[in-house]
C-alpha cells in the first residue's frame, strides 16, 4: 500500500518459472536435465540463455515453448498456468503467445516467403485479407519486402532467417523464442539477424535467446548461464527499458 493508500500492481512478468524440475528415465538410468530452475522474464526484456551441451539450456527452451512438460514445478507465461492447459489449450498458446525461432529455419520449401509467414495466422484462423496484411507487415519489419515471392531455395540462409523471424511475429507474440537462430549462419548474416533482434527489443518486444555463443549473448540485456541443469549466473547488461550492449570489434569488450 502506498501512503494515499492505493495498492500498488506489480506487472504480470511474461515469464515466470518456479522450482522447475526435468527428469528422463527411471531407477539408475535417470537424468535430471534441470534441477530447481526458477527465474522471472519482465515484459520488454531481451534475455540470453547460455550453456554448454548438456547443460539443460535446450530442455529449458522445449518446456518455455510448450513443447515439452516439466517433471515438477510451473511455468506461466502470460499469467497462464501452462500445467493447467490440455492439449488443445497449449496449441493455442503456442500458436498466439509465443513466436519461435529455430536454427534450422523450419520453413516449407515449396512455399514463398509470404506463404510461410502467413502459416501460423491460418492456423490461428486469421481472415485472408488481415493475414496477408500481417505478414507483408512482418516482412517488412525484417527488410524482404522484395523477396515476398521467393521461395527459401531462391534465399540465402540469412535470408531464410530473416523470413523465420517474420513468422514468429506475425501473431504479435507475447514471447519472441529464439533456438541458436545464428547457428547456421556466416558472419554478415549473423549480424543482420541480431540487428533485426536488436531493433524488437528496442521496440519493447520480450525476446529469450538460446545461445552458447558469447558475442550474441552479447546483444542481450540479461544472460542467464546454466551447468547441469542450474542456474549459475543471472546478470544483467542493460535495463529492461534501456538499449542492448555492444562488443567492440576489436577486442570483444562490452561498451554500454
Amino acid at each position: 500500500m502506498t501512503a494515499a493508500g492505493l495498492r500498488v500492481v506489480e506487472p504480470v512478468p511474461v515469464l515466470r518459472v518456479q522450482s522447475l524440475v526435468k527428469e528422463y528415465g527411471e531407477g539408475d538410468a535417470r537424468v535430471r536435465a534441470l534441477r530447481g530452475i526458477s527465474l522471472d522474464v519482465q515484459r520488454g526484456d531481451y534475455v540470453a540463455i547460455m550453456g554448454a551441451s548438456g547443460s539443460g539450456k535446450s530442455t529449458l527452451m522445449n518446456i518455455l515453448g510448450c513443447l515439452d512438460v516439466p517433471t515438477s514445478g510451473s511455468y506461466l507465461i502470460d499469467g497462464a498456468d501452462v500445467g493447467l492447459l490440455n492439449e488443445h489449450q497449449l496449441a493455442i498458446l503456442r500458436n498466439r503467445r509465443v513466436g519461435f525461432v529455430f536454427q534450422s529455419f523450419n520453413l516449407i520449401p515449396r512455399m514463398s516467403a509470404l506463404a510461410n509467414v502467413e502459416l501460423p495466422l491460418v492456423y490461428g484462423g486469421v481472415g485472408q485479407a488481415e493475414r496477408r496484411e500481417r505478414a507483408l507487415a512482418a516482412l517488412e519489419q525484417v527488410g524482404l519486402t522484395d523477396r515476398v515471392h521467393h521461395e527459401p531455395n531462391q534465399l540465402s540462409g540469412g535470408q531464410q532467417q530473416r523470413v523465420a523471424v517474420a513468422r514468429a511475429l506475425a501473431n504479435e507474440p507475447a514471447l519472441l523464442l529464439a533456438d541458436e537462430p545464428t547457428g547456421n549462419l556466416d558472419t554478415a548474416s549473423t549480424n543482420d539477424v541480431l540487428e533485426i533482434m536488436d531493433r524488437l527489443s528496442a521496440s519493447g518486444r520480450t525476446i529469450v535467446i538460446i545461445t552458447h555463443e558469447d558475442d550474441v549473448a552479447a546483444h542481450a540485456k540479461r544472460v542467464i548461464r546454466l551447468v547441469d541443469g542450474q542456474i549459475v549466473e543471472d546478470r544483467r547488461q542493460a535495463p529492461v527499458d534501456g538499449p542492448p550492449p555492444r562488443l567492440r570489434e576489436n577486442d570483444g569488450a562490452v561498451v554500454q
